[in-house]
């Protein structure tokens, strides 16, 4: 009996409490967030005038100067590594050469010329090559079958007066006859012919070995191509048109 009257009395208490909170709001007043006196902070999505008209400004609204600036400024300058390229087709602008300069007959002439050349040169860099340079023509019999032999064929050259000879004993052709090594040309064709004429089977053949050759490339503007020589003073040094680096 006693649940049952509690029951309805919750019931009840539930019914007045709904009742209170349907019908009996219209008198409470929610308190100000602000501070009396103190004007109420609106939105601007709130305000009529601006909500209309805030899009329209917001796209026609110039950028930030100062941005722009730092934008143009970035663009225009260079990025690092990268040098200014000269000015094409102005006064400013400077023509070069790419010469090679040599053979220098050592690494220290070189060296030596580079160090006088380079007030005058843009660039250069320094190279090495192998060239085949002649020793002169040798006159010589072929080899002998024995050492005996060329002794022998020796001793036929002192009887027809024939000076200037020895007999090779080692190396890649013992046992050849040398007859002399010349300079010119002229002068081995004809100590051949004399040979020849005596019964002698004298051959020629120049001499050839591998030598460096020390080379300068120099990048050099159009006013100083010709100044090179002023400072390399070696007759024996030439010059000629190279590509570019």
């Amino acid at each position: 009996m006693f649940l049952r009257l509690l029951f309805v009395l919750l019931i009840a208490l539930n019914i007045a409490v709904g009742a209170w909170l349907v019908l009996g709001q219209d008198d409470v007043t929610v308190p100000s967030a602000a501070d009396p006196g103190v004007p109420v902070l609106h939105l601007l999505t709130e305000r009529p005038d601006l909500s209309a008209a805030g899009p329209a400004q917001g796209a026609s609204a110039p950028a930030d100067p100062s941005a722009a600036d730092a934008v143009a400024i970035a663009a225009s300058s260079p990025a690092p590594g990268r040098s200014t390229p000269l000015p094409v087709g102005g006064s400013t602008a400077a023509s070069y050469q790419c010469l090679a300069l040599g053979p220098f007959p050592s690494l220290q002439s070189l060296r030596s010329a580079r160090e006088r050349l380079a007030p005058e040169l843009a660039r250069s860099q320094s190279r090495q090559e192998q060239s085949q340079q002649s020793r002169g023509w040798w006159v010589y019999l072929p080899a002998q079958a024995s050492r005996a032999q060329a002794l022998a064929v020796a001793q036929r050259l002192a009887d027809a007066h024939f000076s200037d000879y020895f007999v090779v004993s080692s190396g890649d052709q013992p046992n050849t006859i040398s007859l002399g090594l010349f300079k010119d040309p002229a002068n081995a064709r004809k100590r051949r012919e004399d040979l020849v004429a005596a019964g002698f089977p004298a051959q020629m053949t120049e001499r050839v070995e591998t030598v460096p050759e020390y080379w300068l490339d120099v990048v050099v503007p159009d006013a100083n191509s010709a100044t090179w020589r002023q400072r390399v003073r070696e007759l024996a040094i030439g010059s000629h048109s190279t590509g570019c680096f």
